[in-house]
This record gives structure tokens, sequence and C-alpha cells, in this order.
């Protein structure tokens, strides 16, 4: 089918995100092979360290390898567990594979998992490590939506969300050191900054409109992201996740989202045939 979106300039959406803020701190940071501690918390896991990189040239093969390994720790630990069911495995990540070349990061691998959880929520590590849970996929209506959430969390790993926030914590809390940092604790204060700490206002704006600018390459629907975020913020309460709970508020959010989108495009795309999500996550009803 060919892309109704594909002679709009992705450029033109690019101008209307939150400029980034230059990070110019030479950090040295730790990228090893050895298996990291089980534990969550950073101070706990301090082990000699092994090869010293500098974590502003960090190298998409090295932060790849950091995302294995917080991937090993939040299974590891029973932080995550995996949903199994390889028919709704397959097809999430599919439609995650559709959004790849689609995105402003194609060139790394990209691993789509389903976390066990009845909370509705998404997160995104590093290195192309995207998780969802069953909750989440039980509460969308359609694939449309469930790519507009996988495409907002790509957009964070486009844009090295997680990557600037560790850069961020490291020189709060005194740790950037000429010697460098071993790859555990890296690890530590990564899966800290992806899963417990917020989004700044920045970033989640720029996931916001990169996921917007996914969907629309990859042809699905646009109205998918936003019928989500609006259905979220609708019910309020404990069903709002993570990703959306945070600044700047969800309202400012979709409104913006619905902003960008051109006139009669809403619903134009893939992703909208309910019957047809329903059946393919059937083991999940």
């Amino acid at each position: 089918m060919s892309n109704p979106y594909s002679l709009l300039s992705r450029k033109f959406y690019r101008r209307l995100i939150y400029p980034a803020t230059a990070l110019f701190v030479a950090l040295g940071l730790v990228v090893g092979s050895g298996h990291p501690s089980t534990a969550l918390n950073w101070r706990d896991l301090i082990v000699p360290g092994i090869q010293v990189i500098q974590i502003t040239t960090m190298s998409d093969e090295q932060e790849v390898n950091l995302g294995k390994q917080m991937n090993e720790q939040l299974l590891s630990s029973g932080q995550f567990k995996r949903y199994q069911n390889q028919q709704v495995n397959d097809y999430i990540n599919a439609i995650g594979q559709r959004l790849v070349p689609a995105s402003d990061r194609p060139d790394i691998p990209y691993t789509f998992q389903i976390i066990d959880d009845d909370v509705i929520n998404a997160y995104a590590t590093m290195g192309g490590f995207v998780y969802i849970t069953t909750g989440l996929l039980q509460e969308a209506s359609n694939e449309a939506e469930v790519a507009g959430v996988l495409a907002h969390e790509i957009g964070h790993i486009s844009e090295k969300h997680t990557l600037k926030q560790m850069r961020e914590q490291i020189v709060a809390r005194g740790l950037a050191d000429a010697a460098g940092l071993d790859s555990s604790v890296v690890v530590g204060i990564g899966l800290e900054v992806a899963l417990r700490l917020p989004r700044s206002r920045q970033h989640e704006y720029e996931a916001d409109l990169r996921g917007l600018e996914t969907v629309m390459a990859a042809n699905y629907a646009p109205s998918g992201l936003i019928a989500f975020f609006q259905k979220l913020m609708d019910k309020g309460g404990s069903s709002v996740p993570g990703f959306l709970s945070t600044h700047p508020s969800p309202e400012n959010r979709i409104s913006q989202l619905k902003q960008q989108v051109p006139a009669g495009m809403l619903d134009r795309g893939d992703g909208l045939n309910s019957s047809a999500y329903r059946a393919n996550i059937s083991p999940l009803l």
C-alpha cells in the first residue's frame, strides 16, 4: 500500500520539537562483557572495571551491549517477567520491526518484549530494547494504538534519552571520574533512569513527535497514538502509565499531536481493524 504521508516533510515536524540541550561533559564509563549484578541499587554493583570509554562518544555497538546487560538484569532479577505466548510475541515483534525502518535510528537491532504485568505501561532502556505490558495490550483497541506506543518508546531510543539522563545523574552524584565507571554501575544507573525517574518535558515532547513521525512513515493511522493517549487520560487515576503521567501534561501532549496531523489524515493508514487485532492477541483475552 502506498504511504499517504510520503510527501510530508519530516523536517517540518522536527522544527516543532524543543531543541535538545547540548551536554559537553566527557564522562568515562565502562562497557564490559561481564554479567550485571541482580541488585538494582548502583551502590551495590561496584566491581573491578574492564574497558574505559567516553560516554559522549559511545558507539552504537557499545550502547546495544549496555542495553543487553540491562535486559539481562531485568529478567534475571525478576523485575520483569516475559510473557511466553509465541503467537502474541511474534505479532508484537512484527509491529515493532515494521516501525524500525521508519525511525531515526534504523541501523541498530531492536528487541520488542512483552512483560507479563496487568499494569498498563511501556518502557525503553537503550540500544533498541523496548518493553510493553500485557495490561497495555489488553487495553488497546487496535494495532495502530499499539504501534503508536511502540513508536513513542522507539523515539526515546532514537534521541538517546536514557543515555542523556545517565550523564546528568552521574554528574549530579559526583561519579564523573577520569578512571571510568564499571559497567555494572552504569547498568544500575541506566535502569534507575529508564524505569524509575520521570522523563523531562523536552524528552517526552521529542518522543511524542518522533513517534508520530514514525507511525505515519510506517503507514499506520496516526489516530492510534492520539486515541490511546486520550483513552488513558480519560480513565485517569492509576490507569495512567508512566510514559503519559509525567510532564508535560497529557492534555498538552495530545493537543500538540493533533496539531501535527494534516486535516483529513487522522485515520489514513493501517491498524484500525479492531477485530483483527483482538484475533492476534486472543491468547491474552
